[in-house]
Parts: C-alpha cells; sequence; structure tokens
C-alpha cells in the first residue's frame, strides 16, 4: 500500500457525520495526496477558501434559477470537501492548533446559516409565501441551540468538577471502537460498515444538510427540505437540551453524594 495514501487514510475522521463518512471526507483524502506537499498551502488557508466557496454558493442561489442552483450544490460540496481537507492536513502534518479548530468551527456555523438563509429566501421569492423564511430561520436557530446546549453544559460541568472534560476524553479512548473498513479491509467489510452508517443519516447535522441542501437545489425542492430541517432541529434541540439538563442533575447529585 502505498506510505502516503495510508498515512492519509489515518487522518480520517473516525467519527465522521453522514456523508461525510462515504463520500466527502474521501474526496479529501484524495485532494490531499495532490496537494498536502505544497508548504504555502496551509489548513487555514484551506478553511479561508472553503468559507469564500460557501459565500459565492449562497450568492448564486439568491440569484436563483435552475443553473444558478446547480452551480451552487456542486459548490457546496466543493466547500464542504475542503472544510474537511484541512483538518486532514493538519493532523497529517501535526500542526493541529486550537485557533485552527475553532475558526473551522466557527465558518462552519455561519455557513450553514449562509446556506439555510439564502434558500429561506430562494424559496419566499417563488412562492411568495413567508413560510420558508419561517422555517429557514427555525431550523437555524434550534441548531445553534444543539451547539450553545453542548458548550453551556461543558461550562456547567466544569463548574462542578474541574476535570470533567479530562475524563470525558478517557472514557472516549477506552469506549472507542477500532477502525473497521478503509484500506486494508475486505470488501465485505466496508460493505458492513457501509451499511451500518447509514443510521447516522437521522442525526440530521452538518453532513446530512450537505446532502439536503445539493439534493433541494438540483431538484428544486426548497420548501419540502426547509420544512425537514426545522422539525428535524426543533426536535433534536429541546432533546438535547433536555438530556444535558438530567444529565447535569444527575452527576450534581452524584458528587453531592461523594
Amino acid at each position: 500500500m502505498n506510505n502516503k495514501l495510508a498515512r492519509l487514510w489515518e487522518t480520517k475522521n473516525k467519527d465522521d457525520e453522514w456523508w461525510s463518512s462515504f463520500i466527502t471526507s474521501p474526496l479529501a483524502i484524495v485532494g490531499n495526496y495532490i496537494v498536502v506537499d505544497v508548504k504555502w498551502l496551509t489548513p487555514n488557508i484551506i478553511t479561508l477558501f472553503s468559507f469564500i466557496i460557501a459565500i459565492i454558493a449562497a450568492l448564486f442561489i439568491i440569484v436563483g434559477g435552475t443553473m444558478n442552483f446547480i452551480i451552487a450544490a456542486g459548490l457546496i460540496h466543493l466547500s464542504h470537501v475542503l472544510d474537511c481537507m484541512d483538518g486532514q492536513m493538519a493532523r497529517y502534518r501535526k500542526t493541529t492548533s486550537p485557533s485552527g479548530a475553532y475558526f473551522d468551527k466557527l465558518t462552519d456555523q455561519i455557513q450553514i446559516t449562509l446556506w439555510f438563509g439564502s434558500i429561506g429566501y430562494a424559496a419566499y421569492v417563488q412562492s411568495q409565501d413567508i413560510l420558508p423564511v419561517f422555517l429557514a430561520f427555525i431550523g437555524v436557530a434550534f441548531y445553534s441551540l444543539r451547539g450553545y446546549v453542548k458548550y453551556t453544559a461543558i461550562f456547567t460541568e466544569m463548574s462542578l468538577d474541574s476535570a470533567y472534560l479530562q475524563n470525558i476524553a478517557k472514557e472516549k479512548t477506552v469506549g472507542r471502537k477500532p477502525e473497521v473498513a478503509g484500506l486494508g479491509f475486505s470488501f465485505i467489510e466496508n460493505l458492513r460498515w457501509f451499511i451500518h452508517e447509514q443510521r447516522k443519516i437521522l442525526s440530521f447535522d452538518e453532513g446530512v444538510f450537505i446532502f439536503m441542501l445539493s439534493l433541494s437545489l438540483v431538484f428544486n425542492i426548497l420548501t419540502p427540505m426547509l420544512l425537514v430541517f426545522a422539525l428535524s432541529q426543533l426536535f433534536y434541540g429541546l432533546k438535547r437540551g433536555w438530556q444535558r439538563g438530567m444529565q447535569i442533575e444527575c452527576n450534581q447529585k452524584t458528587i453531592i453524594k461523594k
């Protein structure tokens, strides 16, 4: 096996989201195979390219029209491939940094807002109905709530136990399953992994959004997609909020008991 390709495959995030897992992340590995040794091209520059392309995609959506929608769908995928490439490159070169991870997550959040906001606007222009704008707003708001709940819970847990993050990291390391697919595995093993990965579509996270957005743009089914987006994020936003709250209460009782 090509050593460079094997090293790049090791940089693939083992917890990749649904569409990222078997489409955009492998494509990112192919892209990195070509450019990872180009010294001036850094992970932060790739993050910037990804963000610029995401903005251009949103502009094509706002302008509207069948061809512009198809171009936007392609640009959204390209942006996401680059979004996978930056982390892979940093891990390959062993140059990961907190600031790089921060800006990567920040631009991801802005991109989601731009894409769904622009689709809400495009659907409004088509239908002259305010409903798509409302659905886009609800979806983005509750998707943001999912992240807000997570980091608020971490802050609260840290105020109770300063070693909380270290304990969580240890639990993840102990409970992590070994890689069961990819280079060096049989066709049957990879097929089994592929089928098992399909359950992730129900998480309705960024990896699913890339697929939803592109599909709705190519087939011009904007409002139905926004309805699915809004309902899924409403459900998961409220669910995560309740779960985190119950987890904090349980941990607090445990600490007091000790």
